[in-house]
């Protein structure tokens, strides 16, 4: 299983990269789109920190 949370979190990280290189020219205020951004790069930071911490948890599954 452990293989499996370094995929997702690998997977997670790759996404949020693309995410970031993806916004550059788009005008990152229009609409609230900032604060839309902002929160989901905070939820995906603690989902990849829950899923690290639960690793032990997993592995013995």
């Amino acid at each position: 299983m452990s293989k499996a949370v370094d995929r997702t979190v690998e997977d997670l990280d790759r996404a949020m990269r693309e995410l970031r290189r993806s916004l550059k020219g788009i005008p990152f205020r229009a609409g609230g789109f900032k604060n839309t951004h902002d929160n989901l790069a905070r939820d995906v930071a603690h989902l990849t920190v829950q899923l690290d911490s639960a690793r032990g948890v997993l592995a013995n599954r």
